[in-house]
C-alpha cells in the first residue's frame, strides 16, 4: 500500500472515489447499452479492481472499514423495506419456489466443496459460512457473515477475490445462455422468443427505464433514512443485550446466543417484522430502494479494492475451485429441477442470479435482457435471499465449525 497514489489515510479522496465511482457506474449503466448489458454492479467492481491492481488506490483503508461497519448495516433495512412477506409470496410465489430450490443447490454445493477441500484450505468452515450467505443472498450477506465469524483478513480478501471473479464470470455465462442453441432446445424461453419477434427500441437503456424518476419528497428521504438508523440502532442494541445476558454454557444456549446475539440476524428479523406488520407505512416511502441500492453500489466498489489476482494466487488459489464447485452445483440443481417442473429458462436464470449475486444483480440482468415481467419478482426473491441468507449461512458456519 505504500506505493499507491492515494494513501490509506487520504480519507476524503478515497470517499470521493467510492461515492464518485458508484455514481459513474450507475450513470454508465443507464446511459450506454454496453454498460447496461454488463450491469453497473460489475462496472463498479471492475473499476476498483483495476485501480487497486495499478496501485492507484490502496487495498485496505479506514474509509473501507466505514463502509463495512456503517454503510452496509444502513443498506440492509433500506433494501428490506420491500420485504413484506405477504407481498413476496403473492407477487413472486412461482419464482420464489425456484429461488428456494436454487438456495438448496448453494448449500449442497458448499457441502460438497467443503469436504473436497477443507484439508487444503485454512478456515474453510468460516469461508463456507460467508459463501453460503453470499450465494443465497448477496454481498450484504457476505459482509454480515464476515462480521459474525471473523475469519482472518487475508482469507476474507482472498474469498472476496474468488467470489467476485466467479460471480462476474457466472453473470456472463447467464447472460450468454439465451443465445446458445442447445440451451434453447432444452429449455422453454417464452419471454426471449417474444422479444425476438417484437424488438423494443428506445432512446434510453432498460436500466434507465426501470430506475425512472419518481415523486419523492423531503419527508420520504427523512423517514426512509431515519427509519433505517432507528432499526439498525435498536437491532444492534437488542443483539448486544441478548449476547451479554444469555447463559453461555451448553449447546442449546450456544445456538440461542448465536441467533439472538447476532446483530445482522437481529437486524434482518426486526426489519422484516416491522415491514410486514407496518406495511402501509413502508409502502408509502419513496426512495428507500434507490438510496439502499446506491449504498450497495458503494459496497460493490469496496469489494473490488482488495481483489488482487496476485493475492489470490499467493494466499488461497483453491478458493477459486471452492466457489466454482458451489456455483456449478447451484446451476445444475437450478436448471435440472427447473426443467423437471417446467420452469422457463428466464426464470431459472433469474433465480440462480438472485442466489449468486442478490436482488440488485438479478434485477439488473432482467432489466438488461428486457424481461420486464421478471424485474419486480427478481427484486422480491432476491430480497428474500437477504433474509434467509444470514440464517442459513450461520447454520452452515456453526455446523462445519463443529466438524473442524
Amino acid at each position: 500500500m505504500e506505493g499507491t497514489l492515494i494513501k490509506p489515510e487520504d480519507t476524503w479522496l478515497l470517499w470521493a472515489f467510492l461515492a464518485g465511482w458508484a455514481a459513474v457506474s450507475i450513470y454508465l449503466e443507464q446511459k450506454y447499452d454496453w454498460a447496461n448489458k454488463v450491469s453497473g454492479a460489475i462496472i463498479a467492481l471492475v473499476g476498483a479492481l483495476v485501480l487497486a491492481n495499478l496501485n492507484v488506490i490502496p487495498t485496505a483503508a479506514p474509509a473501507y472499514d466505514v463502509v463495512w461497519g456503517y454503510v452496509i448495516p444502513l443498506a440492509i433495512p433500506l433494501l428490506l423495506f420491500q420485504a413484506n412477506l405477504r407481498k413476496v409470496w403473492n407477487e413472486s410465489g412461482r419464482l420464489l419456489i425456484l429461488f428456494l430450490i436454487s438456495s438448496v443447490g448453494t448449500v449442497i454445493g458448499v457441502m460438497i466443496s467443503f469436504f473436497a477441500l477443507y484439508k487444503f484450505v485454512p478456515e474453510l468452515d468460516k469461508i463456507s459460512a460467508l459463501m453460503t450467505g453470499s450465494y443465497i443472498g448477496g454481498s450484504v450477506n457476505f459482509a454480515a457473515m464476515a462480521g459474525k465469524f471473523e475469519p482472518s483478513e487475508a482469507m476474507v480478501s482472498s474469498a472476496i477475490v474468488a467470489d467476485n471473479f466467479m460471480m462476474a464470470l457466472y453473470f456472463f455465462v447467464l447472460i450468454a445462455i439465451p443465445g446458445i442453441p442447445l440451451m434453447r432446445r432444452l429449455f422453454k424461453a417464452p419471454i426471449v422468443e417474444r422479444i425476438e419477434k417484437e424488438p423494443v427500441r428506445n432512446d434510453e437503456t432498460l436500466a434507465a427505464s426501470y430506475w425512472k424518476r419518481k415523486e419523492i419528497s423531503l419527508k420520504d428521504i427523512a423517514l426512509s433514512i431515519g427509519s433505517a438508523f432507528v432499526i439498525v440502532g435498536v437491532a444492534f442494541k437488542v443483539a448486544e443485550l441478548f449476547g451479554a445476558y444469555l447463559p453461555e454454557g451448553g449447546a442449546f444456549w450456544s445456538i440461542i446466543r448465536g441467533i439472538l446475539g447476532d446483530k445482522y440476524l437481529m437486524l434482518t428479523t426486526i426489519t422484516v417484522l416491522a415491514v410486514t406488520l407496518f406495511s402501509k407505512f413502508f409502502d408509502r416511502l419513496n426512495g428507500a430502494q434507490e438510496i439502499g441500492t446506491y449504498l450497495i453500489y458503494i459496497f460493490f466498489v469496496v469489494i473490488g479494492t482488495p481483489a488482487s489476482i496476485p493475492l489470490l494466487i499467493k494466499n488461497a488459489p483453491l478458493l477459486l475451485v471452492f466457489v466454482f464447485i458451489i456455483v456449478l452445483v447451484n446451476m445444475i440443481i437450478t436448471f435440472g429441477v427447473g426443467k423437471l417442473f417446467k420452469f422457463t429458462m428466464e426464470e431459472m436464470i433469474v433465480a440462480s442470479n438472485a442466489n449468486v449475486g442478490g436482488p440488485t444483480t438479478a434485477a439488473a440482468m432482467a432489466i438488461a435482457k428486457g424481461w420486464k415481467e421478471l424485474i419486480v419478482p427478481a427484486m422480491l426473491v432476491g430480497t428474500m435471499g437477504y433474509i434467509i441468507g444470514n440464517y442459513i449461512g450461520s447454520a452452515v458456519g456453526y455446523y462445519l465449525s463443529n466438524l473442524m
